[in-house]
């Protein structure tokens, strides 16, 4: 049984200009990611389009695949990367997420025992009515009845219990289902809310969301790079 964690990233990016390059408390944000994901005693992969990026983690045990600057989504970058690869079970860890737990790794890889797609959520408020956050909402079994930008689900009383539920964007796969995600065109939910999981919702598939208690901020705007960057610093600190 083979496990791999692997890192899509892209050097172009719409609202932070060569976003995995951003200096966030002293290092390249793709240097936290990778050097978060080597912690955890797994096998690392970067999947990049740019030797720019490849070059800021060219001294660490990682391999280094150069994918099309072209693909649509991260988990299809992910899965262009480990084609050749003989793996089972995958994590894709965005590139734009500096912190890494290695028990929720682990969690996400034992959860590809059950589950053929898993995630992480956290409850958070504030990210409610903030459409760069996204939602989910659960079943009875833990898995993803919906992912959205939108403020879901909408409450007719004040919230109790563990929503609203902020979506990590960290995904583990069973290689063959990530494989198929790719042959998938991208339906009228995706491409309406800009979210890849929802490929994988509309063609059926069950995607068991683990809820954790650790703190993730993914990184898309200068606001982002400020507060993650005063964590990180605070981090060291302690």
């Amino acid at each position: 049984m083979r496990k791999l964690i692997v890192i899509p990233a892209r050097l172009s990016s719409t609202r932070l200009k060569e976003k995995p390059l951003k200096v966030l408390a002293g290092k390249p944000l793709i240097r936290w990611v990778a050097e978060g994901c080597l912690k955890t005693g797994e096998e690392v992969l970067l999947a990049t389009d740019s030797e720019k990026i490849a070059s800021v983690v060219k001294d660490l045990p990682i391999k280094v695949v150069y994918t099309p600057a072209d693909l649509p989504s991260g988990s299809d970058r992910v899965a262009y990367a480990i084609k050749e690869e003989d793996v089972d079970y995958v994590i894709n860890y965005q590139g734009d997420e500096p912190f890494v737990y290695p028990e929720d790794v682990s969690r996400l890889f034992k959860a590809l025992e059950d589950f053929s797609v898993a995630t992480l959520a956290l409850r958070d408020e504030k990210a409610y009515e903030d459409p760069s956050s996204v939602k989910v909402v659960l079943a009875k079994d833990g898995t993803a009845l919906y992912f959205s930008r939108s403020a879901i689900p909408f409450f007719v009383e004040s919230p109790s219990g563990i929503y609203p539920l902020k979506h990590v964007g960290i995904y583990a796969f069973r290689k063959e289902v990530l494989m198929e995600f790719t042959r998938w065109d991208r339906g009228e939910l995706e491409r309406r809310e800009s979210l890849e999981q929802l490929r994988l919702l509309e063609n059926g598939v069950k995607i068991k969301v683990l809820l954790t208690q650790n703190y993730y901020h993914g990184v898309d705007t200068e606001e982002d790079a400020k507060l993650v960057s005063e964590r990180l610093l605070k981090s060291f600190t302690q």
